[in-house]
């Protein structure tokens, strides 16, 4: 059976998981969790994404993440592809390190943001790493340690959890330990591993297509929540293929944006488009690639051919426009309207 497209979309809760090959383990030693942990910081501090909780065990890794402007599926990109490199050279080792893809779920955060955060965070007491609670309360290789202030983690989001149990955060501790306690005599749970009522397996389009009524809807492991939430990935989907259309608009007007940038940073537009290694030149076409693949969503493959470069000269480009986009944030909000 063909593998259904990714569901993604800012503002949307993730529960993300990996394994390795052949059950292979991921983490070995301290260093590699240690590494790992350093890949998935940037994201969370640079708002790729929200991080509310995650566990690494040996041969596989959760995360429950809220993800940013930028695609989920690029994150994780970088995450396990640069993981993987480091991982395979730390241990003389070769070959493809995850099984398969990532596995991600859209999550309803009513009633599962909760129940999400205490499930991931028991996972090495299930697994038998930890003995008991108290040792988990210690473990570094979780969020559950962070939530309770014992391994400080500044880039996870310890607020968004403790505020669902009190408003002083000694009182909202206990009760969220407390919470954490009660799950354990739960044991797994396959009800937490996806399958709300959704869709077909033909993407955002596909959500749209459903309008014919709830009997066209299947159940589908990407998705955890009800069929009021599928009625929000209607609209989500709706949205998304508005924006679509006018990404497709936006691609014929690639010289409006370029006339833009130009103007704001006074460099000549053919300069932009032409072979100039002039600083002023680099660095305008540096915003305009920074624009054009992370904030519009078009092909760098595209603006490659219309630079007359290679498509990782471009991906490279918009890299380094990040850099300095924070300067020119209320016009790039203007050059994507």
């Amino acid at each position: 059976m063909p593998r259904g497209p990714r569901l993604d979309a800012p503002g949307v809760l993730h529960h993300v998981m990996a394994r390795g090959i052949e059950g292979c383990r991921i983490f070995r030693e301290a260093a590699d969790y240690d590494d790992f942990l350093d890949r998935v910081t940037p994201l969370a501090v640079a708002g790729a994404w929200v991080v509310y909780a995650w566990a690494l065990l040996p041969n596989h890794f959760h995360i429950l993440v809220r993800t940013g402007t930028r695609p989920l599926a690029r994150s994780m990109g970088s995450l396990l592809t640069g993981y993987a490199v480091a991982l395979n050279r730390r241990h003389k080792r070769r070959g493809h390190l995850f099984q398969n893809r990532y596995k991600s779920i859209v999550v309803e955060e009513e009633p599962y943001f909760l129940e999400l955060v205490r499930y991931l965070h028991l996972n090495p007491l299930r697994a038998g790493i930890v003995k008991d609670l108290p040792a988990l309360d210690r473990y570094p290789y979780t969020g559950h340690a962070a939530i309770l202030g014992n391994v400080p983690r500044a880039w996870q989001n310890v607020a968004a959890v403790l505020g669902q149990f009190a408003v002083r955060p000694v009182s909202a501790r206990r009760h969220y330990r407390e919470f954490v306690q009660a799950g354990i005599t739960q044991g797994r749970r396959p009800e937490l591993q996806g399958g709300g009522l959704v869709r077909s397996a033909g993407g955002w389009e596909a959500v749209a297509a459903l309008r014919r009524g709830r009997e066209a809807y299947t159940a589908d492991e990407r998705v955890l929540g009800t069929g009021a939430f599928v009625e929000d990935l209607l609209r989500e989907a709706e949205r998304q293929a508005a924006g679509r259309a006018a990404g497709r608009r936006r691609r014929l007007d690639l010289d409006s944006l370029v006339q833009q940038i130009g103007a704001a940073l006074q460099v000549r537009p053919a300069a932009i488009l032409g072979p100039s290694q002039a600083r002023d030149a680099a660095q305008a076409r540096q915003i305009l690639a920074h624009v054009w693949v992370e904030h519009l969503g078009m092909q760098a493959s595209e603006l490659a051919r219309a630079l007359g470069r290679t498509r990782s000269n471009v991906v490279w480009a918009a890299k380094r426009g990040a850099l300095q986009a924070q300067r020119w944030q209320e016009q790039i909000a203007d050059w994507c309207r």
